[in-house]
């Protein structure tokens, strides 16, 4: 709850730049000198490329959390075996050793999404969030039945 809280204002907060940021691109593209207008477009090029990154954003947790969801029914959620250190952060040995089991049991089942899913949360736990979201684009891809792209 508190992490789709956090999101939640924080996507708040950005639309609330981009309008502001975008208010000011009107602004300059009113005052019509050649200047002026130029960079009125640019600033209000980036309130759009921020609006297009947040909503692909949230429809990737969307998608994500969804599966979570289906996965948890299932009783197919990945159990937290990991070792943790005094401080609670997870040992990375713990989490290489987790991450082997999953790579071999998506090696052995590649268009099951579910082994996808699991591989992404172990990627995650082992701290490499670009390949854990690539694993979990994949997951996505498959459970809904869309043509897969290579890790």
């Amino acid at each position: 709850m508190r992490a789709k809280l956090s999101y939640a204002v924080t996507a708040a907060v950005l639309v609330f730049y981009f309008v502001l940021v975008g208010s000011r691109g009107v602004m300059l593209i009113q005052s019509g000198t050649l200047i002026t207008v130029t960079f009125g477009v640019a600033v209000l090029i980036l309130p759009v490329i921020g609006l297009w990154f947040l909503w692909k954003n949230t429809q990737f947790v969307r998608r994500a959390n969804a599966l979570a969801a289906e996965l948890d029914a299932e009783g197919g959620l990945p159990v937290d075996e990991l070792k943790r250190t005094p401080a609670g952060r997870i040992d990375r040995d713990s989490a290489d050793e987790v991450f082997a089991q999953r790579k071999a049991e998506t090696e052995t089942a590649p268009d099951d999404w579910r082994s996808w899913f699991r591989l992404a949360v172990a990627y995650h736990d082992a701290r490499d969030t670009p390949r854990a979201r690539k694993a979990m684009q994949r997951a996505i891809a498959l459970h809904d039945g869309r043509p897969v792209q290579q890790l």
